[in-house]
């Protein structure tokens, strides 16, 4: 690995529950605005969970260069190729002047794939029949297709892979992302993840394992991070996803450059299917594993965007972790779960994380954790409660876990030249 190959994100793109344009998002993020509404796209009553965080208004169509791939394609990939679509703009991006784009690569991943496709060509089966089923039902199900799509769609014909580690699952593609450009096999990447499984089947798995809150009546308060009363996560989706560029290919087409990525974890906790171990041990790990690839101490560290997803053991265990890592300084970092807001995007979390932590060094932001009225028990961090703080940040730490024991902690830097 050639270690002296720095890498930069040069550009940002989300579809999210509180706006499906990066300034919208981001706005609303430091305003404290909740994307959580009832369930209207199926009928949800006989559910113990009747809240999600739905991307409103969104029409795929401007996103493809033929309209009928619209149609052969689920929800999840036609929210992955408008937030890559997004992320080229937002980077000043032509592909069509890009010389060598066989090092361009795409790793744009989910971690559930096309539930909705799924559900609908089971209903086929079971009701009219084999014969009636789509032949795009295994393509527009496979969690592969949001970056096979998007290398198609615009010819770009460096690595190509979808990694799928549940809700780790964004910052493992950027982390990858990263690793490969350093090792030199590609110049940049367009990298993240996104999710669209708020359908009935998804609905009704994570309720059976009573993950979900219940705060049906008071959806925009429904998720609460770190709060004694939280109850579960909130279904979210949408998709967020960063071009990740090698920082002198950015500077030869005179990019602007949001941060820089300098510190990649990822790891195991080898505990359980679902929860994390007590004392947060995978999650130390990871973080870690970052701060030594950045070669910065805890105590550089601004902020901390925290995976917290209003879980009770999730969002305890996380804090033990912090604390174990940050040490004394554990106390003076601020932290916040901007899942208080956008729900939980699963396998599109960490993308659309990864470009608040670029925004909040670019403003001096700390976005807040929303719902946070009395702090649980052991929650006893500076979790930015509630209203946005002005600070001055010059390194953010995204965290992300995952079902089944999947740890991935990212590090962005303010860009010094």
């Amino acid at each position: 690995m050639n270690n002296d190959r720095r890498v930069v994100i040069t550009g940002l793109g989300v579809v999210t529950p509180v706006g499906n344009d990066l300034e919208t998002f981001w706005s609303n993020l430091k305003n404290g605005v909740s994307g959580i509404r009832k369930i209207e796209t199926f009928d949800a009553s006989s559910y113990d969970c009747q809240i999600a965080g739905d991307v409103r208004d969104f029409d795929p169509k401007p996103f493809f260069k033929n309209p009928k791939d619209v149609r052969r394609t689920d929800r999840f990939a036609q929210l992955a190729l408008a937030a890559a679509k997004m992320a080229l703009d937002n980077a000043g991006i032509d592909v069509e002047t890009l010389r060598r784009r066989d090092r361009f690569g795409v790793i744009v991943s989910s971690g559930i794939g096309g539930l909705k496709t799924l559900q609908d060509q089971q209903t086929i089966l079971l009701t009219r029949g084999p014969s009636r089923n789509s032949p795009f039902t295994i393509p527009m199900l496979i969690s592969n297709m949001a970056s096979g799509i998007i290398s198609m769609e615009y010819g770009l014909r460096g690595p190509n892979i979808c990694i799928v580690t549940a809700c780790a699952t964004s910052n493992n593609a950027i982390g990858e992302s990263w690793r490969i450009i350093k090792f030199g096999d590609a110049d940049i990447f367009l990298a993240g993840g996104s999710e669209a499984s708020i359908v009935p089947i998804g609905l009704a798995g994570f309720s059976a394992m009573k993950a979900l809150s219940t705060r049906n009546d008071a959806p925009e308060r429904a998720s609460r991070p770190f709060d004694r009363d939280r109850d579960g996560f909130v279904m979210s989706e949408g998709a967020g996803v960063v071009v990740v560029e090698e920082l002198e290919h950015a500077r030869a087409r005179g990019a602007r450059i949001h941060c820089e990525l300098t510190g990649y974890g990822a790891c195991a906790d080898a505990y359980h299917m679902t929860a994390p171990p007590p004392d947060g041990e995978g999650a130390v790990r990871a973080m870690q594993l970052a701060l030594a690839h950045a070669r910065i101490s805890p105590d550089q560290v601004d902020y901390v965007n925290a995976h917290a997803t209003s879980t009770d053991i999730g969002d305890l265990c996380e804090t033990r972790a912090i604390k174990q890592v940050f040490g004394e300084q554990a106390h003076k970092v601020s932290v916040s779960s901007t899942k208080s807001m956008t729900g939980h995007l699963l396998g599109g979390a960490g993308g659309i994380e990864m470009a608040a932590c670029a925004l909040a060094i670019r403003d001096s932001v700390i976005p807040p954790t929303i719902n946070l009225e009395n702090p649980g028990e052991e929650c006893d961090l500076d979790y930015t409660p509630n209203v946005a703080r002005e600070k001055k940040v010059r390194v953010a730490l995204n965290n992300s876990f995952g079902f089944g024991g999947h740890n991935a902690t990212l590090i962005a830097t303010a860009f010094e030249k």
